[in-house]
């Protein structure tokens, strides 16, 4: 019997354990018979925007950056945005920021453009 590949990354790495399909890459659990259709986690923006990936958002918020003296000002855009809905700090969105590279941002503090 081959074993399937990993629902949430694909991995073909994955192995059994009892009745239960482990896989190692990105520690994701399932059983044989389960559906492949998660729930998904919908991240939303301030103003209760749906983001997706790709998105371009506005800063709502002068924000300080940890370890550094310079501030993220109001209406500074972050284009070509990246959700992490298994961000576990709360800074559920990765991207660049002109001027300052890239970073974590939360999705309260930003607006969709």
């Amino acid at each position: 019997m081959s074993v399937p590949n990993c629902p949430k990354c694909n991995s073909e790495y994955a192995y059994e354990d009892g009745d239960l399909l482990i896989c190692p890459e990105c520690s994701h659990e399932w059983k044989e018979g389960e559906s492949k259709a998660e729930e998904v986690t919908t991240i939303k923006d301030s103003n209760g925007n749906i983001l997706s990936d790709g998105d371009t958002v506005t800063v709502i918020k002068d924000l300080k950056i940890k370890g550094s003296s310079s501030v993220v000002k109001v209406g500074t855009k972050a284009k070509n945005i990246r959700l992490l809905p298994d961000a576990t700090d709360g800074h559920d969105i990765d991207c660049k920021v002109d001027g300052f590279g890239p970073m974590k941002l939360k999705s309260e503090f930003v607006k969709k453009a």
